[in-house]
């Protein structure tokens, strides 16, 4: 489904990717970890157009969307969850979720996309004409993540949806993710709980310095005694 192929990207002078390359395969869950700065939000704003890479190349089944505006990548089944939600905060919760059905099929299909989202998050249904920037910090993940929805996505890149969020929520969030990913959602995940990620994973990378480290399955990597000592602490 999606092919990144030895992508090369820089912010100015300074290199923050190296010959980067992953793969994500249709009905997979695949996470990428790292410590903060190895450049895994980088790698999610090159594949949905916000970067462009000096080397390399990009694909989504098949077709390449290496130079690809970033509303053409949306077109073609890519959405892109960011870290830090990113709503609107002066506009209603249903506001925010028709932002995500802007194009000719998702708009048709909207009402029925919206019913499938308030299955996955009952609390947004509840919170309609509510102005978005005044939810709480889980209400506005959830709405997040339902707005990529609304797109039809293929595939949705999900940046650090557990972050700053209770552990309670965590635990809810991560069931949803699979959720998604049941009802046949490709997923690419960026998340700081990695023992979470690894484990609803089918494979996942470790990107270190800009670099792909290694990879592996999801149960392999959790196993692996680098994985274990560093990310984990055990």
């Amino acid at each position: 489904m999606l092919k990144v192929n030895k992508i090369d990207v820089y912010y100015g002078d300074m290199q923050a990717l190296r010959e980067v390359s992953i793969e994500v395969q249709a009905g997979e869950i695949v996470s990428v970890i790292g410590s903060n700065g190895a450049g895994k939000s980088t790698l999610l704003k090159t594949i949905s157009g916000i970067l462009r890479p000096r080397r390399g190349s990009i694909s989504m089944g098949g077709r390449d969307i290496t130079r690809a505006a970033s509303w053409r990548i949306v077109e073609l089944g890519i959405s892109h969850v960011p870290e830090g939600r990113q709503i609107f905060p002066s506009m209603t919760v249903l506001e925010n979720l028709e932002m995500g059905a802007q194009f000719q099929r998702p708009r048709k299909m909207a009402p029925q996309t919206l019913e499938q989202v308030f299955s996955y998050f009952p609390r947004l249904k509840e919170r309609l004409h509510q102005k978005a920037g005044t939810l709480s910090g889980g209400e506005q993940q959830m709405l997040a993540m339902g707005r990529g929805l609304m797109s039809l996505p293929e595939l949705m890149m999900l940046d650090e949806p557990s972050l700053g969020l209770a552990p309670l929520l965590v635990s809810t969030i991560f069931e949803i993710i699979e959720k998604i990913n049941a009802q046949g959602t490709s997923i690419l995940l960026i998340e700081q709980n990695v023992f979470h990620s690894l484990k609803i994973s089918d494979r996942g990378y470790v990107l270190e310095n800009g670099r792909i480290a290694l990879s592996g399955t999801g149960a392999d990597l959790l196993e692996n005694p680098h994985i274990r000592k560093t990310y984990l602490g055990l």
